[in-house]
């Protein structure tokens, strides 16, 4: 009980505290020509709203309030602009380093950045540079996502999924589809991030990553019952599984292992002065490097067999051309580059998944730099949001916006340009597209050659407004091919 009080007055000190820098920053506000909008309650801003609302209506509602084209808010802490709209998309994705550079919410600062908790401040960034996104450069320095090397690696996608459908799915009635996803995305990003011959000791942690999934966008609390609390926990034992698995790999390559996974490329490279990554450093990367690989891929299959399996027209369409690869090939070949090229109908299925529920809100830039958009003025300091959300659903660009219908993507049907950004654009557009591309077509291959399918409730709730996922687990009735 004294524990108790002594924590709620802590938490009235700060509270104190934070009203009275909320309102002396905000105090000198009044004369700048910011955008319109609401910074809404002082501390928490519009987080609630934020991240518990339905993100498109909180969009759209502040669209139609203060501005299609910007409004401002206080968002996970921020003083924050939403860009709307296919102009703000052009907007920022072709102004990154001019006027943005890369920003995390501090959930996922806390998260994936522990490592730098325990390290020494890093000198200070010039103004005039933008931060570095080390994670992304780390991607695509050697080239890992390019497709030439994804290519390569296609084939042990294929007989992954083939391996969990022979275990998981054939010989059920029914399955829960979305448990399944998750299970599947994580083994093939721990093969392709680790290379391990043992993705099950990672993969067994997927209830973790549940966890992490729902703190990268949430409220810094970090106490028992809270989203953060969870997620933090759930960091501390995969980062944990993850040393493990670093000082194996390393002693693998000291033995003369081959070295094609980025774990591997990450304990071997060096700095100009010859200094190699810290393990902790490693872990962390790995670990945003396993969500990100796994949650959005997951929601992404989950909702083409949700969606799908709501029309069996589409479906015809999806297996016939799935049958058509299917015909070409050898008995036991592999799926190669020029089979997910013929794929383009259920590629076309798959933008609409994507447009319906996005498995991916949007992002935060910060401004490196004062600059006006749509006629107002951004702060430096401040950060950018953007969100797939302003367009998505706007039946200017998508008539009957609620309507499932693949043939928007046909060639001829064009919609403008900066419309349609499931994966981002410009310098940082999503840097694992086309991993995500591959893993997805080959997990569609390989369902639905084998099977048909019916929801078992079609009416389940889908819930989490920030990572949408299937209430139950989206439960589903087979009848094998």
């Amino acid at each position: 009980m004294e524990a108790f009080f002594i924590v709620l007055a802590l938490v009235a000190v700060a509270l104190t505290v934070t009203l009275i820098v909320f309102a002396s920053r905000h105090g000198k506000r009044s004369d700048e020509n910011l955008p319109p909008g609401s910074f809404g309650w002082p501390i928490m801003g519009e987080s609630v709203e934020f991240l518990f609302g339905k993100p498109d209506k909180f969009v759209f509602d502040r669209m139609a309030k203060y501005s299609p084209d910007i409004f401002k808010t206080r968002i996970l802490g921020e003083d924050t602009a939403v860009i709307c709209g296919p102009s703000g998309h052009k907007f920022l994705f072709t102004n990154e380093h001019t006027y943005f550079t890369a920003f995390r919410p501090h959930s996922m600062q806390m998260l994936f950045r522990s490592y730098k908790q325990a390290a020494p401040p890093p000198p200070p960034v010039p103004a005039a540079q933008p931060a570095k996104d080390e994670e992304a450069k780390i991607l695509r320095s050697p080239g890992f996502l390019k497709p030439e090397a994804l290519v390569r690696y296609l084939g042990k996608m294929d007989s992954i999924t083939q391996q969990q459908m022979q275990s998981e799915w054939e010989g059920k009635k029914e399955v829960r589809a979305y448990p399944l996803a998750k299970s599947l995305t994580l083994t093939l990003a721990c093969q392709f991030f680790l290379g391990t011959d043992e993705p099950e000791r990672i993969a067994r942690l997927v209830d973790y990553f549940d966890d992490i999934t729902l703190g990268l966008h949430s409220i810094t609390f970090n106490f028992p019952g809270t989203i953060f609390y969870r997620a933090n926990k759930a960091a501390a034992a995969i980062r944990k599984e993850l040393r493990a698995v670093i000082k194996d790999k390393k002693v693998a390559i000291s033995s003369g292992a081959p070295m094609r996974d980025i774990l591997s490329h990450m304990i071997m490279a060096s700095d100009p002065s010859g200094k190699h990554m810290p393990e902790a450093e490693i872990a962390d990367k790995i670990m945003g490097f396993l969500t990100a690989g796994y949650s959005t891929v997951a929601t992404a299959m989950a909702f083409f067999m949700k969606y799908v399996g709501e029309r069996p027209d589409i479906y015809k369409k999806v297996l016939d051309e799935q049958m058509e690869v299917a015909a070409s090939k050898k008995p036991g070949e592999l799926l190669e580059w020029d089979d997910i090229n013929k794929m383009k109908y259920s590629w076309n299925v798959l933008n609409e998944v994507m447009r319906l529920t996005p498995p991916l809100q949007g992002t935060f830039r910060e401004a490196l730099t004062d600059f006006t958009y749509a006629g107002y003025t951004i702060p430096k300091g401040w950060k950018v949001y953007w969100t797939v959300s302003t367009t998505n659903k706007n039946p200017e660009y998508f008539p009957e916006p609620e309507k499932f219908d693949p043939s928007r993507y046909e060639d001829g049907n064009a919609f403008p340009p900066f419309t349609f950004v499931p994966f981002g654009g410009g310098p940082r557009m999503c840097p694992g597209k086309e991993y995500a591309r591959l893993a997805i077509l080959a997990f569609v291959h390989n369902v639905v050659k084998r099977f048909k399918w019916e929801l078992v409730d079609p009416k389940e709730k889908i819930v989490g407004d920030m990572m949408p996922a299937p209430q139950k687990g989206l439960p589903v009735r087979l009848t094998p091919q």
